[in-house]
């Protein structure tokens, strides 16, 4: 198949929905598909091509009228499908892309959702903004989502045959440093292998739960225990201009408790790099505030790296989710029960070994190789059908 993606993000961009794209794109390649990747002009194209995968920023912006742009550029290529990859902040919050499948004379188009936050419509928009999103699922030929919130939230809302649940992976591969030694790189960030380094990777913003992972850190360091942060990869990303905000909240945190010497920031880096930092950590801490979810990059990166993981209790019931076994589950918005679990964590190397372990096999259901295949799947029922 000729498979065109369409993303309002992509590397350099920083952010999840770029790098999905990335790799899922190289995914379907190695499968035996063309792909092309359509965004728009302020990307920089050094090369036309990434990993085979052809990459065209022609798209001169995301506000009305961006689908001409889309389905002119699909016809010219002669594509079999489309595949929208939907976030609102990666279009600048506009709800144009929401209009691609109503157009005429285009090849089958599935979006998938990376969450179901809603564009910005107009000042007091209300409901007609859920109905936008609402319209886009609708009117699309196919819907994917990557989480089973997501699919339980748009459940009553499509027939069953439209709605496919197809997750992401990690977009860390598991690539450290030739050579790596796992004390040199504690010892880089002023960390000693006695230590105890908690480890958060992604962007900061209120979802996360950064205010109390720095709280867990300081009642820590009040119980007497070594305790180190590393924050590894990119404070704010490029797509969502409320994280920095939320950033430079969770920086005066770290000066108020006087903890800059024991938080230190890789920012953004290269996939090695991050690598390396994960592998240095003990246990990696995402205090999420919605609950831990599998539309959590982040969460997948720890898990690929075979981390101990701990963070929130899902919102819904996930069944690969094993407390105890392959994560330590608390409650949201608390840094008391954070800070106790990462302390057993600590006392108990039986405990992290199993945890290790757990991420480890639970990360194996979360290739690539088979979120492509299920993709590609799905794209060719509905290709041979027309």
């Amino acid at each position: 198949m000729r498979i065109g993606i369409v993303t309002g993000e992509y590397p350099p961009d920083q952010g999840g929905v770029g790098d999905f794209t990335r790799e899922l794109g190289v995914a379907l390649l190695a499968l035996g598909h063309e792909v092309h990747v359509l965004t728009d002009t302020s990307h920089p194209a050094p090369s036309l091509v990434t990993a085979g995968v052809a990459i065209h920023p022609s798209i001169p912006h995301w506000k009305w009228g961006c689908w001409r742009q889309i389905l002119a550029l699909s016809s010219a290529l002669s594509l079999d499908v489309l595949n929208v990859q939907y976030q609102a902040a990666a279009y600048a919050m506009h709800p144009a892309i929401n209009w691609v499948p109503r157009a005429s004379n285009r090849p089958p188009v599935f979006v998938t959702f990376h969450d179901l936050k809603v564009p910005y419509l107009f000042p007091k928009a209300g409901p007609l903004r859920w109905r936008a999103v609402l319209a886009l699922a609708h009117r699309a030929d196919g819907t994917i989502v990557t989480n089973r919130e997501d699919y339980l939230t748009l459940e009553g809302q499509l027939p069953s045959k439209r709605l496919n649940l197809i997750p992401i992976g990690s977009n860390i591969p598991l690539v450290p440093p030739a050579g790596y030694d796992r004390n040199v790189e504690r010892a880089r960030w002023g960390v000693g292998p006695n230590d105890l380094l908690l480890g958060y990777f992604g962007f900061l913003n209120e979802s996360k739960g950064g205010e109390e992972l720095i709280r867990s850190l300081a009642l820590l360091v009040e119980r007497g225990l070594p305790a180190h942060l590393l924050m590894v990869g990119g404070r704010v990303g490029t797509s969502d201009p409320t994280n920095r905000a939320y950033a430079d909240r969770v920086n005066g945190l770290i000066a108020d408790l006087g903890l800059e010497s024991r938080v230190h920031w890789t920012h953004y880096a290269s996939p090695v790099k991050v690598s390396a930092g994960l592998l240095a950590t003990d246990v990696c801490v995402l205090p999420y505030r919605d609950g831990v979810s599998f539309r959590r990059g982040t969460l997948h990166a720890c898990l690929i790296h075979g981390r101990a993981v701990v963070t929130t209790r899902p919102v819904v019931p996930l069944q690969e989710v094993r407390a105890g076994q392959n994560m330590l589950l608390v409650s949201p918005h608390s840094p008391e029960d954070l800070a106790d679990a990462v302390a057993r964590v600590a006392a108990d190397p039986a405990l992290r070994a199993r945890l290790e372990a757990g991420s480890s096999a639970l990360a194996a259901e979360f290739t690539w190789e088979r979120i492509a295949r299920q993709t590609a799947a799905l794209f060719g029922r509905t290709v041979v059908a027309e």
